[in-house]
């Protein structure tokens, strides 16, 4: 049994993974870099070890620094959260071969969906509908096109091994496709160390569509759900929500069948995420699978009533799932606004520095998980998120009414934050009839004065 787990990561989602482990009366030990010192999740962890400097190179990616500090402390487990080594199959390895449990999925799973190209393969011979695209990388520019041109423009040109919107360019032409095919596979080495690059058919106007899955290792496999995910900039989601003002029961029951299929394609376990994009048709597309929990996990807790985080840790303990598919009930709506340390009058510049005054919303159906607190100094180096804000009601009605009051009620001084963006998205019509599509951030932002934001 798990007795002690290291969390790999920092923020909001390393001080989530404590208090889930101190509800289950599992020690915990923090790893951080010298600018996170004081970070809240340090200071309420058991224990805290210092991995390294500022960048994430030398701290937070460093998987021999942190395999170091878990034989150190002699953990059972580690949690590595979301981004960084949460979805580093040579680091699942690592701690699989060290007799460190991983909580996640296999590192073979891990492989297989983190290699877009692979995972589009493995899911179509499930028979998940998949986005046309290229068979697999093209690796020059006059194959690329050619791809390009057989699939009929727009296409998105998607880094094999990428995530959270980098390495991701949209072309509407040979001419464009040139260009974004070059930009396309730098960002990709720059931010993955693979600047390979696949290609798919464009979806115009879709929403963005995910499902939750959770997986034992006795091969039960359910889904607690989707999340709708498309208000979103530049690829970065900002906004979500469940359940999907889109879609219908019928819908929602044939997408999470397929869901369930890629992830028994993968024989996956753990939590994780099947994404899908579904046209204004109804048709749908598996697109990705993210094999990690989610940013915007929080929202299927709401709706729910089960708690993720302790669920990865039943599962990593060898646990079977308590429930099956039947017994999964979404009584509410919940809606989550990511809060950024940026200003979205200044072309959303970030805003590090140090908070001088902090007060977090409260009341019936408001929950905040934030790492932050009044005199905290958000450093540069890392992600601009500072917490999330959820809230849910019996309607959706309701949840967007609670919403816009938490926004109203939040204090934070000496920084910047999208707050305002938020408040104002929660009052436009557009997205109070759940009409909000992928494009609905741009469109927006071109209807709306950046003096609204301030």
């Amino acid at each position: 049994m798990i007795q002690k787990i290291l969390i790999a990561n920092r923020g909001e989602i390393a001080l989530r993974i404590v208090r889930a482990c101190r509800e289950l009366g599992i020690k915990t030990l923090a790893v951080y870099s010298e600018p996170d010192v004081q970070s809240l999740h340090v200071q309420l962890a058991d224990e805290a070890i210092c991995i390294g400097q500022a960048k994430s190179s030398d701290s937070y990616l460093r998987a021999d620094r942190i395999i170091s500090a878990a034989e150190i402390a002699d953990v059972d487990a580690i949690h590595p959260g979301y981004g960084f080594l949460s979805e580093n199959a040579k680091f699942a390895e690592q701690c699989e071969s060290c007799n460190i449990k991983f909580i996640g999925p296999k590192s073979k799973s891990i492989k297989i969906m983190g290699d877009k190209a692979v995972a589009r393969e493995t899911v179509a011979k499930a028979g998940v509908p998949t986005v046309p695209g290229s068979n697999g990388p093209v690796d020059s520019e006059s194959e690329a096109m050619k791809a390009a041109r057989s699939l009929g423009y727009p296409v998105i040109i998607k880094a094999v091994a990428g995530g959270g919107g980098r390495g991701m360019r949209i072309a509407h032409n040979d001419v464009s496709f040139a260009k974004e095919y070059h930009v396309a596979r730098v960002e990709a080495e720059k931010a993955f160390g693979n600047g390979s690059v696949y290609l798919e058919k464009y979806i115009e106007q879709p929403r963005h569509i995910e499902f939750q899955i959770l997986g034992d290792s006795h091969g039960k496999i359910i889904h607690l759900g989707e999340r709708d995910c498309s208000v979103q900039r530049r690829h970065q989601k900002l906004i979500e929500e469940s359940p999907s003002p889109f879609l219908t029961a019928d819908l929602r029951k044939k997408i999470g069948k397929a869901a369930i299929r890629a992830a028994e394609a993968a024989e996956y376990e753990n939590a994780g995420t099947v994404e899908f994009l579904v046209d204004p048709k109804g048709r749908f597309y598996f697109i990705e699978m993210n094999t990690r929990i989610q940013v915007e996990h929080p929202v299927t807790e709401e709706v729910t009533g089960i708690d993720l985080i302790k669920q990865q840790i039943n599962v990593a303990n060898g646990d079977k799932l308590e429930f099956d598919q039947g017994d999964i009930k979404w009584e509410k709506h919940a809606i989550e606004c990511r809060i950024n340390a940026e200003d979205p009058a200044r072309n959303f510049a970030p805003s590090p520095g140090t908070i001088g005054l902090y007060y977090s919303p409260g009341g019936p159906g408001v929950r905040v998980d934030s790492h932050v607190y009044s005199g905290y100094t958000i450093p540069p180096y890392y992600d601009s998120m500072i917490g999330k804000l959820v809230c849910s009601g019996k309607t959706r009605k309701e949840a967007l009414e609670r919403t816009y009051r938490a926004l109203s009620e939040f204090l934070i001084r000496g920084i910047k934050t999208t707050i305002p963006l938020h408040k104002a998205i929660m009052a436009d019509p557009v997205f109070i009839e759940g009409k909000a599509t992928t494009s609905y951030m741009e469109e927006f932002l071109g209807r709306t004065t950046p003096d609204l934001f301030s």
